[in-house]
């Protein structure tokens, strides 16, 4: 076997790569170590093109349940569907690899990495983007560029790079940064709550609310400043540039010879083009300036008619084609020579925003965000930690479960398309996700319930996942979640071209299109909280980002604004739980649950509640829709935790004590002694005779005199004065 083995050391990694060893019959592969983690990348690429004008990539990352010892759960005994981790790998590293594709390129490529060896103590997310980049450099595709990524943790106020597994457990941040030489492809961050060290008095956080529950001063949501945030991407962007030089000088002995390819051409018909500029570029403008996405959309189409009636004999696709890139140029040149959106805003003015909360009687929190053309129900529904979600991560032997969820889903005719509403994708699935990194700061870390949040996508004209976020805020405030502040979030655009770049704020679905960026930034009056970057040119440059952070963050400012005022309308739901949380002596734990749980049952049956109980702690948590009957159960569970705890005694053997009969059984009798706590008369110890029935000699409720025999902990033997011939 002629495999070609390369060691990298740098940025804290330890790798090794192995070419041409495994999978030759794809068009590039590796097999990636890094500690005991192994991974299998591979790239397949078809040789024929798709006619539709988009990149046909698709990334697939797979864990197999072997590589961590274990046999899939369920009644199928092997993988199935990929769960939530693979399938948000798979769309970091799509994010991270797509810009690097060459304009016009249109066959179909598969990039399939494979986890077939875990390691507790290696992100796979660095690892698995780096096995995809090292199989697709040394293919036979027109690749030059490599990329690398790099995590960015917090610990001890000091930025770490590449901090190991168990060392993200103490970090307040995380940040995921893929790029290309200096160029910054994509980002991930979200910054992670902590409690305050310092021993202050207890206050309340948010003072643009007080009615309303919030969490005192032991939490912190960590986020990050402008600035801050500039440091740790330009900690990351200096590692980036030293590993992607690495690569490509250690690579580069293995690329296969690139087969030819060719790249489709602009489609748009030059001859056209210039027709339409010269003879209809005011209506393009007039359609463009068109208020409704709808309207705009129906203008265009009423467009398209008259320049073929006038132009003569034209192919109706190439006619679409070109209109939509003059169009393009069109949005692109008012942005950077007017200073001039498409609806008429400038480029830091946010679209207008309403806000209506707690709408839904039966729901126990709701919020209708709208903004501009995007609007979002978003809906909380509490449970108990019994409703957690449980998942499996290949870098642990143990189940993990979440407790704070958000699902979004993006309706068919949000944006007027007749559309079955199917299973969720990847993009529903990033979104949700984003979301709730970027909520999950400011909540109350010692909520010990669940929590789930869904965002119903009614209409959709850009910044729906952000519309998710302000909407979540504000439902969580409507269900009487404590949290440490609002968060708000916000959709960042850039226009780049000829030297000049123009950043816009709360951008549309037209300047998502026909823009370079999308750059989604979410946060409190303080910082930031998450923030989600995706790049359509070769790379952005770090003014660019600090400009950009910037002015997200008046935007910002100016939307929590709007959202603190409508938080002041909050009336909570109907349909809220009422909750009793209390402690009690942990001692007295065993009495409220009784003997195999028969106390608990008969409480929770009685008043109709839901009842959690802390053994170690003696947290107790009662849950009702009836205000009175949780209360009652709460004096209940109190009643029993007030009656003295019992303390045994500690018996003279051979003497003689008075008990009472309490239970008669077939091999002896449960006699109850003076402190309380019973013991066992055998049998065999009642009389020296053969006895027919005990229930001949005793009856429940009597006085009788025993003698101890003997005593083990709780554990008291018993016989009769006739037994011993006293």
């Amino acid at each position: 076997m002629n495999e070609h083995i390369v060691k990298i050391d740098t940025n804290n990694l330890h790798e090794i790569y192995e070419f041409d060893k495994v999978a030759k019959q794809a068009n590039g592969a590796v097999m990636y170590r890094q500690g005991k983690a192994v991974l299998i990348a591979a790239v397949a690429v078809d040789d024929k093109a798709v006619d539709e004008d988009f990149l046909p990539l698709t990334v697939q990352y797979m864990e197999r349940a072997y590589a961590a010892t274990k046999i899939p759960g369920g009644f199928v005994k092997r993988e199935t569907k990929p769960g939530d981790f693979e399938i948000l790998t798979a769309r970091i590293i799509d994010r991270s690899l797509r810009p690097l594709f060459p304009e016009g390129f249109g066959y179909p490529v598969v990039i399939s990495i494979m986890v077939v060896s875990s390691d507790s103590d290696v992100d796979m997310q660095v690892a698995a983007l780096h096995a995809a980049n090292a199989a697709l450099y040394v293919s036979d595709l027109p690749f030059t560029q490599s990329v690398s990524a790099v995590r960015i943790g917090k610990i001890g106020g000091e930025l770490v790079l590449n901090p190991t597994l168990s060392e993200q457990e103490e970090s307040t941040l995380d940040l995921y940064v893929a790029g290309s030489g200096r160029d910054v492809l994509m980002i991930e961050m979200r910054s992670i709550a902590s409690e305050v060290v310092d021993d202050v008095e207890p206050g309340i956080v948010d003072p643009m609310m007080p009615t309303l529950p919030v969490v005192l001063d032991h939490q912190e949501c960590n986020e990050l400043s402008a600035a801050e945030m500039i440091e740790a991407i330009a900690l990351a962007v200096e590692s980036i540039e030293q590993a992607t030089l690495t690569y490509g000088a250690e690579f580069d002995p293995y690329k296969k010879e690139p087969v030819e390819l060719a790249l489709k051409e602009d489609p748009h018909d030059s001859a056209l083009y210039g027709y339409i500029k010269e003879n209809f570029h005011q209506e393009v403008v007039n359609a463009v300036r068109s208020m409704a996405k709808s309207e705009r959309s129906t203008q265009l189409s009423l467009l398209r008619g008259r320049i073929a009636e006038a132009y003569g004999e034209v192919d109706g696709e190439a006619l679409k084609k070109t209109l939509e890139a003059y169009k393009k140029s069109v949005v692109r040149t008012m942005i950077l020579d007017e200073q001039v959106r498409a609806d008429g805003r400038g480029l830091e003015d946010v679209r207008p925003i309403s806000i209506e909360t707690s709408f839904l009687p039966s729901v126990h929190g709701s919020c209708l965000f709208t903004r501009g053309e995007t609007q979002a129900l978003v809906t909380v529904t509490l449970g108990d930690s019994k409703d957690a979600q449980s998942y499996e991560l290949i870098t642990s032997k143990q189940s993990q479960y979440e407790r704070f969820m958000v699902h979004y889903n993006f309706l068919g005719f949000s944006v007027g398309e007749a559309k079955f509403a199917g299973a969720p994708g990847r993009r529903e699935l990033g979104h949700g996700n984003l979301a709730r990194r970027a909520l999950e700061p400011a909540l109350d870390m010692d909520y010990d319930g669940t929590i789930r949040i869904v965002s119903e996508i009614l209409e959709s004209n850009g910044s729906s996942s952000m519309a998710t976020v302000c909407g979540g805020a504000l439902a969580l405030r409507s269900a009487n979640i404590g949290m440490v502040k609002l968060v708000a979030g916000v959709a960042m655009g850039l226009v780049s071209e000829g030297g000049r770049a123009a950043v816009l704020t709360d951008i549309m679905g037209l300047e998502d299109h026909d823009g370079d960026m999308d750059f989604k930034i979410t946060g409190t009056y303080d910082g930031i909280t998450a923030l989600q970057m995706d790049i359509k040119l070769g790379g952005i440059e770090l003014d660019l980002l600090s400009k950009a952070l910037e002015q997200a963050g008046r935007a910002k400012k100016h939307i929590l604004d709007i959202m603190y005022e409508a938080q002041e309308n909050i009336m909570p739901s109907p349909a809220l739980p009422s909750t009793e949380v209390f402690s009690i002596n942990p001692a007295k734990i065993a009495d409220i649950i009784g003997k195999s749980g028969a106390t608990i049952r008969e409480i929770i049956e009685k008043f109709d509640v839901t009842i959690d109980i802390d053994r170690d702690k003696g947290g107790v948590k009662v849950v009702g829709h009836n205000d009175e009957k949780v209360k009652a159960a709460k004096e209940h569970i109190q009643g029993i935790a007030s009656t003295p705890i019992k303390t045994q005694m500690v018996y003279e053997l051979g003497k003689v004590y008075e008990g009472r009969v309490k239970k008669i059984v077939d091999f002896g009798v449960f006699v109850e002694m003076p402190d309380g706590f019973d013991a066992l008369l055998h049998i065999s110890k009642v009389s020296k005779e053969r006895i027919a029935s005990l229930e001949s000699l005793y009856s429940e409720g009597d006085m009788i005199s025993v003698v101890v025999m003997e005593q083990k902990g709780k554990k008291v033997g018993l016989a009769t004065p006739e037994f011993l011939g006293l």
